[in-house]
């Protein structure tokens, strides 16, 4: 409805009563029995004002066009992950880097909250090389490989950008503080996600497929059941570089990345940022 009428009509419409589901309905009566959604909008404006944020909405000149490929992936009834494919309606930016510039050169490393010592080291390095050779560095700001990513990057003065979440006021987890912090000053925090939104599980699936829309994705080391490789099967499906770190066949946390080399053609092995940025020219043709 949004892509074809656009979102303030579509409100106006949903507020009035014109759904076109019994599904929707109940949605919109539950939502809007905890308030005023437009006032809900303002105070969301307001809190981000104080903290610096700005929100981002299709048909800014920041808007970046790669998250609309997400319109091209087929929903499935599995579940809501699965079912919420589209793109998102805006995006929360706190950060002086501009989201247009950054995602055209931007490499996604996701991998195991759980890190080894072996992928903290690849991550770290393979994220510092990259930047320094003037890629943004994308993950999710989580402990293990993502926070390695984003401390690589930063520590070559590159740029990284975290996908959150949650709200961009409350960025989780809570441990990582001082990273944000690093993060604002040197990229961006994004979230699809108003300021004050809570990291509620499901909300750290929906987000990976915003991840996955870099110009490439590199998944350093997972387990069997890991959201990085739901992460790196959505680069897959939108024909972005899916790239994989192979590890230890004896270790659990490489499982996730070995199984991805099996059985998805479309999957590169990888082992430095050379491999990387080639997979990543090959991919422009």
């Amino acid at each position: 409805m949004v892509q074809h009428d656009g979102a303030p009509a579509v409100l106006d419409r949903l507020l009035n009563g014109d759904a076109p589901d019994a599904s929707l309905r109940a949605a919109i009566a539950a939502r809007t029995a905890n308030g005023d959604v437009r006032r809900f909008a303002q105070i969301a404006l307001r809190r981000a004002q104080r903290i610096g944020a700005r929100l981002v909405v299709p048909g800014d000149d920041e808007w970046p066009a790669q998250i609309d490929d997400l319109a091209r992936l087929e929903p499935s009834p599995d579940g809501p992950v699965t079912r919420d494919t589209k793109p998102p309606l805006c995006l929360w930016a706190r950060g002086d880097l501009s989201l247009r510039e950054a995602f055209p050169r931007s490499v996604a490393i996701v991998g195991a909250r759980a890190v080894t010592s072996y992928g903290n080291h690849i991550s770290t390095e393979l994220a510092g090389e990259l930047a320094t050779r003037g890629w943004t560095i994308v993950s999710g700001g989580a402990f293990g490989v993502e926070a390695a990513a984003h401390r690589g990057a930063l520590a070559a003065n590159g740029l990284t950008l975290a996908v959150l979440a949650c709200g961009i006021d409350r960025p989780f987890p809570s441990g990582n503080a001082a990273l944000f912090d690093q993060i604002i000053a040197h990229g961006l925090l994004v979230s699809p996600w108003p300021p004050g939104t809570e990291p509620l599980r499901h909300r750290f699936a929906i987000r990976n497929r915003l991840i996955a829309t870099a110009a490439g994705t590199v998944l350093v080391e997972a387990a069997a059941r890991s959201g990085a490789v739901q992460t790196i099967s959505r680069a897959l499906d939108l024909d972005r570089p899916a790239m994989v770190v192979p590890g230890p066949v004896t270790s659990a946390m490489s499982v996730g990345c070995h199984h991805i080399l099996r059985t998805h053609i479309g999957a590169r092995l990888v082992t430095s940022a050379t491999d990387v940025i080639t997979e990543l020219r090959r991919a422009d043709g």
